[in-house]
């Protein structure tokens, strides 16, 4: 086999290789990647069914109930516009409260339960996700329009 050849199927291999890895690293990167959706989203059927995604917004007041297990609770998310049932099963974070902001990551369930398995409240009194914020000034804003 003559040298050039031989570069020849080397360099083939070369990129053919790099052609897999960075297939694999892409597929691995889409079945990682979490969607925010705000409760409106989710609401008008925007959010994905069986797969995971986070919804964000404010815990309805008055909408937080401890089950008889002792883990699971039940909460509603709101944007103002909309609201979402939350089930999370778990150990809430310290400065979860009604009233203030949360975001939770898990899946929609077919019954309209969006049902969590993880539940991130906000660390300070001046931060919220900026997607929920966002949303929340959206929604405020279109409730006032109507």
């Amino acid at each position: 086999m003559k040298p050039r050849h031989r570069r020849l199927i080397l360099v083939a291999a070369g990129l053919a290789a790099l052609s897999i890895t960075a297939a694999l690293v892409l597929n691995a990167f889409r079945s990682n990647l979490v969607f925010f959706f705000t409760p409106t989203q989710v609401a008008d059927r925007e959010a994905p069914v069986n797969k995971t995604f986070r919804i964000g917004g404010l815990v309805e007041k008055g909408s937080l109930k401890h089950l008889p297990d002792g883990v699971t609770v039940q909460f509603v998310v709101t944007d103002t516009a909309k609201s979402i049932p939350v089930r999370y099963k778990g150990i809430l974070p310290d400065l979860f409260s009604e009233g203030k902001g949360v975001v939770a990551q898990g899946r929609l369930e077919p019954d309209g339960v969006f049902v969590a398995h993880q539940v991130l409240a906000k660390h300070d009194a001046n931060y919220m996700p900026p997607d929920a914020a966002a949303a929340l000034k959206a929604a405020h804003s279109a409730r006032l329009a109507q």
